[in-house]
């Protein structure tokens, strides 16, 4: 039996939708619909009742289900075992990433890595996203979780995890110089608001750039290095601060601080792994990067 005839068995028992279960393995419906009847016929009986509007299990598809579930469960759990007494990868690979990356992405981007891959040593370095590109351009680090700029350099290869909008946030706490309607204030109220900003990175030429749209030369109160401190910084009360909305939702002092409603909104961007090109050639790499899947 094709196990990948077994998932699309399971899938369309699940969804009982010819449509939602083709979306779900990446087929078309006539091609998971020959999927079906390939079956059906190895086994000599109907699985599904279909017509036009509706799609229903048989008594036989529900028992050949709960085969096909747990014989799918078997064979991963074999995959695992088998990779981890055959052949292994050894060596160490260091990745950069930001403290809310670090717990946003790194449990389940190494767990599976672990489990295929245990002889791999992981090394982790945080700090500043700013400066994750140079620290992988520059061999300091193997790969970096970072978000991904308008032009990569040709020298890299991205992979996405996320996408995560930027906002200005406030502290909760009245101040004379919040804007008491962000969404219709002018460039000239807006020149009154201390701003928090990050140094650099693409968060910061964000901003830059929303600012020159409005005409707006903002008073900066701060520059300061990691998302992290901008939030701590505008719970204080110091001013108002640009952040991924990944980061506030993972951070501590979020009851802290309010999400302003500015219009024009502040661009969406990806954060992704990202790697020389080159390193790929290295088998350890390699094997961890096909190991990290697409978003």
């Amino acid at each position: 039996m094709d196990f990948r005839l077994l998932k699309h068995v399971v899938t369309l028992a699940e969804t009982l939708h010819f449509g939602r279960a083709s979306e779900l393995c990446h087929i078309s419906p006539s091609t998971l619909s020959r999927s079906i009847q390939q079956v059906e016929s190895e086994l000599g009986t109907p699985l599904f009742e279909r017509d036009n509007r509706h799609v229903t299990l048989t008594p036989q598809g529900a028992a050949f289900q709960h085969y096909a579930k747990d014989t799918l469960e078997q064979w991963e759990t074999q995959k695992r075992t088998l990779a981890a007494t055959t052949a292994q990868l050894r060596g160490e690979i260091s990745i950069y990433c930001s403290v809310t990356a670090s717990y946003s992405f790194l449990y389940e981007l190494l767990s599976d890595v672990r489990i295929r891959h245990p002889g791999i040593e992981l090394k982790l370095h945080t700090g500043d996203p700013a400066e994750a590109m140079t620290r992988v351009l520059d061999g300091a680090d193997d790969m970096a979780i970072t978000p991904r700029p308008r032009i990569p350099p040709r020298a890299l290869a991205f992979k996405s995890l996320t996408r995560s909008p930027l906002v200005f946030i406030a502290p909760t706490d009245a101040h004379p110089w919040l804007p008491q309607r962000p969404e219709s204030s002018t460039a000239a109220q807006w020149q009154q608001v201390p701003m928090i900003l990050s140094e650099a990175g693409l968060s910061r030429e964000y901003a830059n750039t929303w600012f020159k749209a409005m005409g707006i030369t903002p008073r900066i109160y701060a520059q300061v290095a990691g998302h992290e401190a901008i939030v701590s910084m505008v719970g204080l009360g110091f001013g108002v601060g640009v952040v991924p909305k990944i980061v506030l939702n993972n951070s501590p002092l979020a009851e802290r601080v309010q999400v302003l409603n500015v219009k024009p909104e502040l661009p969406h961007y990806d954060v992704g792994l990202c790697v020389l090109n080159r390193r790929l050639k290295n088998p350890m790499i390699d094997a961890f990067w096909a190991t990290v899947s697409v978003r």
